[in-house]
């Protein structure tokens, strides 16, 4: 923490402007030396020339200086507004390290910020999420835990586990006094009403990771019923092969696209099939791999051609999915033959000529997420509602035992999960963790 540290806090490429950002004890000291300034007001952009330690002009920058505890990370910063482009912002890291500062860890400034009370880990990992939120729906949900109501609420919750262990860990102390059956019975219904809170959280958050991280979208089917004409349709340019000879696709294909405001990754896989061939049989076998880990299926038979016991095996496949399937009959612009016998409610389309229809659809039930649950973006946070959850349901459980010692037990287990994201750390190693997944220089 003594460390002053520094990255380039804008994405990496060709742009108008490039920040470069300097936080610690030294971050003054080490601008006004590049700056050859001798002050530098707080809050105010001041316009200079930035020269390197042999007094040759590097460029021209906006420099603003945040003075502690008055900043992102509650440390001196300053932030260098410089041309951007990957030579300069380059350069100048380089300068600056050159002069006492080291390059920033992945999520440093978010971390120093945590451990300077600027702003709770739940913050800075709802701040990460909007980064790279994939809609604008979860842009709204992170939104509005950033505002606080998701970080109020497992506060509340753990406020009154905390409260409940310090009364029955003094019960313990105290173990011939019996606990009264009244307040008992409010211990538990504090508890079962958490548990279910948390458990709610989770199978609400669980459902609709696709908001947040991009629903990803498989296309299964026979061999030779369209899928690959359908993932050209649906991206707009021809990313596969297509062929009459079926079994053309031997592995999955992945690609993103737009839909509204919503990311989506779609992944083109093998026919579905028997087959001999060892290659096939790997890429049927990463067909089914991608039904499992998809959110959204696009089933497609061909209009075109008889029924037969591939399709059946489609149906089999996909008949007890939790997933959400859309039934494609494809190929309707060609004599239609296909019989139908599982008297499926089909989108009818050619995926040569129109797929409007499947885009509607598709929009359609994206938009019928209600974003208004209360859900939480990170899956650290998901998982740790989870482990919560359980925690608290066994604490209850033994409450009814009259087993004090594990029932604390079991609570502080449910207390160090929520303290990970309503509290302050102070264990670093946890928040190396937690943040290593961050952008350079958030």
């Amino acid at each position: 923490m003594n460390d002053t540290i520094v990255a380039i806090a804008t994405a990496h490429g060709i742009g108008s402007i490039s920040i470069v950002r300097l936080s610690g004890e030294r971050a003054l000291e080490i601008a006004s030396k590049i700056s050859k300034k001798k002050e530098l007001i707080p809050r105010y952009a001041t316009f200079t020339k930035l020269y390197n330690h042999k007094d040759e002009f590097l460029d021209e920058a906006i420099v603003i200086y945040f003075k502690a505890p008055f900043s992102f990370t509650g440390e001196d910063i300053v932030e260098f507004q410089i041309h951007g482009g990957f030579s300069v912002s380059e350069i100048l890291l380089d300068e600056l390290v050159n002069l006492g500062a080291r390059l920033a860890q992945a999520g440093e400034f978010s971390k120093r910020a945590c451990l300077n009370g600027k702003m709770t880990p739940l913050k800075a990992l709802n701040i990460q999420d909007l980064i790279v939120s994939k809609s604008a729906l979860a842009a709204k949900v992170i939104a509005r835990n950033m505002r606080g109501d998701l970080g109020d609420l497992l506060e509340k919750i753990r406020t009154d586990l905390v409260k409940t262990l310090a009364f029955v860990e003094t019960s313990i102390d105290y173990a011939d006094d019996d606990l009264p059956p009244d307040l008992l019975e409010q211990i538990s219904l504090m508890c079962q009403d958490n548990a279910k809170i948390l458990r709610e959280i989770y199978t609400i958050s669980q459902s609709k990771k696709g908001l947040i991280e991009g629903f990803k979208i498989a296309i299964v089917g026979k061999p030779n019923v369209g899928k690959s004409s359908l993932l050209n349709a649906l991206l707009s340019y021809k990313r596969a092969i297509v062929s009459d000879i079926a079994g053309t696709t031997r592995d999955t294909i992945e690609e993103n696209f737009k839909l509204g405001s919503y990311l989506l990754r779609i992944i083109d896989t093998a026919g579905i099939r028997e087959s001999k061939d060892k290659i096939e049989q790997i890429g049927v076998e990463l067909s089914k791999k991608s039904l499992k880990d998809a959110d959204i299926i696009l089933a497609v038979f061909d209009s075109s051609r008889k029924e037969d016991k591939e399709d059946l095996e489609i149906y089999n496949l996909l008949q007890d999915s939790d997933k959400k399937v859309f039934w494609i009959l494809n190929k309707t612009d060609l004599c239609e033959v296909f019989e139908n016998s599982q008297n499926i409610d089909f989108i009818r389309l050619s995926a040569q000529n129109d797929i409007n229809l499947l885009k509607e659809e598709l929009e359609k039930y994206l938009n019928s997420f209600d974003a208004e649950d209360t859900m939480v973006s990170s899956l650290e946070l998901i998982n740790s509602c989870k482990i919560a959850s359980e925690d608290i349901s066994r604490a209850r459980d033994l409450l009814k035992e009259s087993s004090l010692e594990l029932f604390a037990f079991e609570l502080n287990l449910a207390i160090g999960e929520l303290s990970k994201f309503t509290k302050d750390f102070e264990r670093d190693e946890i928040l190396d963790e937690m943040f290593s997944n961050f952008c350079l220089g958030k």
